[in-house]
């Protein structure tokens, strides 16, 4: 579920709005864009740890109206939006562009202020934000379908610190009578990021302070009782009764997945009912021992890097709690080139558990570690095997890209393997009560 912010693959669009007193269009000669400055470097985020933190001066609005459509993203819903970072200031001219329809609809917004409304001081505006809100109803069911509909809406909305480079957030809202969201966020790019696209591997400095990130979100909520904003989190769970559909889905992922080119296939041994078995018994894994809030969904797709090799992660669509490997594998294999990881894979995997030491939790020793890494690709590979079944979510050279980095860890980590002494483990470990 990619998060692309205005990358090659995205389409332009030009949807304009004024305000109602008619003040200039952006192209007019005698109007200017703000020039401001990233929120990353304003007082409103803290650095520490690894990432940003959002340190909001007052509570997300809980009431932000859903926009039915990108022309409902008016400069009075923009200045709304920003109302609680940027008190001051006053939009009186948008433009959305590089607009993208995939899982979800997301796009830059340009903005343009009232004179006197943006000048230095806590109620500067930002000169872009990237607004993501519900796509087509297809998709919306499906994120109902994983409890991952107002998820990131909601993380937003909990205020709850997150020690992890990321877009920090303006404003969120629900509506769930249309079953839609709307998040409007920081554009990282006004920062000097550059968002990772999925189909190109990170370089082995980028995955590793990725994991260095992942370890200080992870430690920082290691084993502990949560906020209770952020109360909705829950475990990956896939019962039994989802197991026909689901075997019918990689079925037909298999096919499409032959179609497209030559040599195209899973790992020997694989097919649809050894990988639904293997893809539900990987969250029977996450949910059993140590605890913590994971990003859910960490590809590269939804990561962005900065200057110096440091990586964020945007796109919080699936984030819930569960074993820190689900990340840590997720994101190491789907990242990394297959040679890369070939050569790296362990010794990052050590640099992660260094850097969660380090937040003051005790990690597992490297060779059980080793152990639940090497279960993780079976759940990637289900993963991006259900989502070119279905078409519409991704594109299919980064399907393609993603699946052959995963099939490729699955037969050299022997992951089949590795999950059946998994699962045994994990059957002792499991919190009582929690369905299998």
């Amino acid at each position: 579920m990619s998060f692309n912010q205005g990358g090659p693959q995205a389409a332009r669009s030009g949807v304009q709005s004024r305000s109602a007193t008619g003040d200039p269009s952006p192209d007019h000669e005698n109007v200017e864009p703000l020039r401001g400055q990233s929120i990353q470097g304003t007082a409103a985020v803290e650095r520490f740890g690894h990432g940003a933190t959002l340190a909001m001066p007052g509570r997300l609005s809980a009431v932000l109206s859903v926009p039915r459509s990108w022309s409902e993203v008016s400069p009075a819903w923009m200045t709304a939006a920003l109302s609680r970072r940027s008190p001051g200031a006053v939009v009186t001219a948008v433009r959305v562009e590089d607009v993208v329809d995939g899982t979800n609809r997301r796009a830059r917004v340009r903005l343009w202020y009232e004179p006197g409304s943006s000048g230095l001081g806590p109620e500067v505006g930002p000169e872009s934000v990237f607004v993501k809100r519900e796509g087509r109803l297809v998709h919306r069911l499906a994120l109902v379908a994983l409890g991952a509909l107002t998820a990131e809406a909601r993380l937003a909305m909990s205020e709850v610190p997150l020690p992890i480079e990321h877009p920090c957030v303006y404003d969120a809202g629900i509506d769930l009578a249309r079953l839609a969201a709307v998040v409007v966020m920081d554009d990282v790019t006004a920062s000097g990021a550059r968002p990772n696209q999925a189909t190109a591997a990170l370089s082995v400095a980028e995955a590793r302070d990725g994991l260095e990130g992942l370890a200080s979100l992870h430690g920082a909520f290691w084993e502990r009782r949560l906020p209770g904003a952020l109360g909705f989190l829950r475990p990956w769970r896939l019962g039994r009764a989802w197991a026909p559909v689901s075997a019918a889905s990689l079925a037909r992922g298999i096919s499409r997945l032959r179609r497209l080119g030559p040599g195209l296939d899973l790992p020997r041994g694989v097919d649809a009912l050894r990988l639904e078995r293997e893809f539900r018994l990987s969250a029977i894994l996450a949910s059993a021992g140590p605890q913590t809030v994971l990003h859910g969904d960490p590809h590269p797709g939804n990561t962005y890097r900065l200057p110096g090799s440091r990586t964020g992660f945007y796109d919080w669509q699936l984030v819930r709690t569960g074993n820190w490997s689900h990340d840590v594998g997720y994101f190491m294999v789907s990242s990394l080139s297959v040679a890369d990881r070939r050569v790296h894979e362990r010794a990052l995997l050590e640099d992660y558990l260094e850097a969660l030491a380090a937040t003051g939790v005790e990690p597992p020793d490297l060779p059980a570690a080793w152990e639940s890494y090497r279960a993780t690709p079976a759940f990637g590979l289900g993963t991006w095997m259900h989502t070119i079944s279905a078409g519409s979510f991704q594109p299919p050279d980064i399907c393609v890209s993603t699946i052959e980095r995963f099939s490729a860890a699955y037969a050299d980590l022997d992951t089949g393997r590795a999950v059946s002494r998994a699962d045994r483990r994990a059957a002792a470990d499991l919190v009582p009560g929690r369905p299998r």
